[in-house]
């Protein structure tokens, strides 16, 4: 009997320091969310013809595989007798369930989101006393991903607030990769990673390319620019099962193409999670072309894990590095002007040392071959000089590639 006490008491002490579930995120996630586009107007046909269309578009097969549906998914007024989260009846006749399972049944993976605090961002139910509750809700629903705000949250601490809901979500014992979306108020990147494999460095982004929105609330949505260069010295909290999250995709949402393109280049040179948020039934091609390119992709998705870093700025152009496996690495030239600009680089001359990382790129001794991601073609090695041109808001993205 006593052995079987010892046993019990082991177990439970093990629930109660569990925390987030490993290795669900060993590269960054990849998916489509709902909020930029549609907000709360969300519904069962919807997410129906986004997970076909990520299907036929290709965009699974790219890796854009969990597709999260945002605030306001549930009822407003409140919870049912059992005090679980009511899935709205009018935007989902079918109920949740049949939902997560037509997901599921094209090869994607399903998520949610909650808020922290008593109601969500958009006026719904909150998390706030429920954690433990709404996790065995989206455990037993199949649910995949949750991605989790920082609405209503008045008199809570954040760090605690989350370690909650992370071990909630852990003792269900179902894999749900757990992105924390605290707006980066509270430094989440030094205490997130054994809570969450996501965490935000910003408040939300908005579909320009270098701006302030300012809203009647007073709060702010931020231009691509803006969050690129919002936080420093943040790049060494990011790798493996723990990324720094620069918000989702704004690709296809009124921007220009040198701007998506910019944008996409550098969410991923960031290794940050992509998440697109652009309606994808009438998607462009040009759009789909820029979200679904291989070459930009396996920059994000390199196994190394590495964060890119802005090493330089010659006039308007900023030279961002990221180191990649297989002693690749990758050089963006990124004009943050609303003109063209010419630079001319020697490369021989260059010695990049990555500040938070062992990584060193050695041009003087070594040579890499050159290939122009975006154009798709090798353009000689390290030994010439680049004479480029850039386009406004324009980006030219290197592949090095040591020679043999």
């Amino acid at each position: 009997m006593k052995f079987k006490i010892t046993l019990a008491f082991v177990f439970i002490m093990q629930l109660l320091s569990a925390q987030k579930i490993e290795n669900l995120a060993s590269l960054p996630p990849m998916g489509w969310n709902s909020w930029n586009t549609f907000e709360v107007h969300i519904n069962e046909q919807l997410v129906k013809e986004m997970a076909d269309k990520m299907v036929s578009s290709g965009m699974r097969d790219a890796g854009y595989t969990y597709l999260v549906l945002d605030d306001g998914w549930m009822k407003k007024d409140g919870r049912d007798s059992n005090g679980d989260l009511i899935p709205d009846p009018e935007k989902f006749p079918s109920g949740l369930q049949n939902l997560v399972d037509y997901v599921h049944s094209k090869g994607l993976k399903f998520g949610l989101y909650n808020s922290a605090g008593t109601q969500t961002c958009a006026g719904y139910p909150g998390t706030r006393g429920y954690e433990y509750q709404d996790a065995r809700f989206y455990a037993r629903h199949g649910v995949d991903f949750l991605k989790y705000d920082w609405c209503g949250t008045e008199g809570i601490q954040a760090k605690e607030a989350y370690t909650t809901m992370s071990k909630a979500l852990a003792q269900t014992g179902r894999n749900i990769v757990f992105s924390v979306c605290e707006w980066g108020d509270n430094q989440p990147w030094e205490w997130a990673e054994p809570l969450g494999h996501m965490w935000r460095i910003s408040g939300d982004i908005y579909p320009c390319f270098d701006c302030e929105h300012k809203h009647p609330t007073g709060w702010s949505s931020w231009g691509v620019l803006r969050i690129l260069n919002m936080r420093e010295n943040i790049r060494k909290y990011s790798g493996p099962d723990g990324w720094n999250d620069f918000d989702m995709l704004e690709v296809g949402n009124g921007m220009s193409a040198a701007q998506d393109r910019t944008h996409f280049t550098m969410w991923s040179m960031m290794s940050s999670p992509l998440f697109a948020g652009n309606d994808l039934r009438s998607m462009s091609a040009q759009t789909l072309s820029i979200l679904t390119d291989r070459d930009i992709i396996a920059l994000n998705q390199d196994p190394l894990g590495v964060q890119g870093f802005k090493w330089k700025t010659m006039g308007e152009v900023e030279i961002w590095v990221k180191p990649l496996a297989e002693r690749n690495f990758a050089v963006a030239f990124l004009n943050r002007s609303t003109q063209k600009q010419k630079i001319e680089f020697n490369w021989s001359r260059e010695i990049i040392k990555d500040p938070d990382f062992p990584y060193q790129l050695d041009l003087v001794q070594n040579t890499f071959r050159l290939r122009n991601l975006w154009k798709k073609r090798n353009e000689g090695s390290t030994r010439a000089k680049s004479v480029l041109e850039l386009e406004p808001h324009d980006v030219v993205v290197y592949r090095l590639i040591p020679e043999k």
